[in-house]
C-alpha cells in the first residue's frame, strides 16, 4: 500500500479562505458526497492554478493528492513531495498509469485524486481522458474541478459518475466547462476527445 502524506486544520482552512477573500476570489464548491474521487482541474494555463487549487483544497478541507513521475519521488525530496499530497507512479505506458492510480483508490478508503486533462499549461488539441478511465476502473465519481480567471471564481461544480459512454459524458463536462477562462485564455486546451477515442 501506498502511504498517503497530506493533512487538513481549521487554522489552514480560515488561511485559505482569508487569501482568496483578500484578493477578491469567491470560492464555490459543492463537495461530493463520496469519500473518494477524481477531481478535474481545469482549464490549466499557469503556474498560478496550482496555488489557487493549493487555497480551493485547504478552503474547502480536502485532503488532496496529486499524481507525479516516479522519478520525481527519489532522495532528497520524495518524502517532502509525499507530505504534499504526491503519488508516484510510472507514467511511461498509458495503460499502466491508469491501473496504477486505480490500484491506489483501490488501497484507500478515503482518496481525492486531481488530475489536468489537459495535462500542460501550454494549448492543447485535446484532453487526455486518463481521469476518466481512472474513475471508470475505480468505480468512483469524478468532480469538476474550475478556476475561472473572469470571474475570479475557485471552486467544484457538479459530480459526474462516469457512465462507459465516454462521449455522452464528456458531452457534459464540455458543457459545464464552456465559457470558464484561464489567466491566459490563449493557452487552454480544446476541449474535445482525441480522434482515437471517438
Amino acid at each position: 500500500m501506498i502511504e498517503l502524506g497530506l493533512s487538513q486544520n481549521r487554522f489552514s482552512q480560515m488561511v485559505a479562505r482569508t487569501v482568496l477573500n483578500y484578493q477578491s476570489w469567491r470560492l464555490d464548491f459543492n463537495l461530493p458526497a463520496a469519500q473518494k474521487y477524481v477531481l478535474v482541474g481545469a482549464p490549466h494555463t499557469s503556474g498560478w492554478d496550482f496555488l489557487y487549487t493549493m487555497l480551493l483544497s485547504h478552503a474547502a478541507g480536502i485532503q488532496l493528492h496529486w499524481v507525479g513521475k516516479d522519478t520525481l519521488f527519489k532522495r532528497p525530496f520524495g518524502s517532502l513531495l509525499r507530505k504534499l499530497g504526491g503519488i508516484p507512479v510510472n507514467r511511461r505506458s498509458r495503460n499502466n498509469f491508469v491501473q496504477q492510480v486505480v490500484d491506489v483508490f483501490n488501497q484507500h478508503s478515503k482518496l481525492v485524486v486531481a488530475i489536468a486533462p489537459e495535462g500542460s499549461r501550454d494549448n492543447v488539441p485535446y484532453w487526455k481522458t486518463g481521469f476518466y478511465y481512472i474513475a471508470l476502473g475505480a468505480s468512483v465519481p469524478i468532480a469538476l474541478g474550475y478556476i475561472d480567471y473572469a470571474e475570479k471564481t475557485v471552486g467544484i461544480g457538479p459530480t459526474l459518475f462516469p457512465s462507459g459512454d465516454l462521449q455522452a459524458d464528456f458531452d457534459q463536462i464540455k458543457t459545464f466547462y464552456a465559457g470558464k477562462l484561464g489567466k491566459h485564455p490563449h493557452r487552454q486546451g480544446v476541449i474535445q476527445l482525441r480522434p482515437t477515442d471517438d
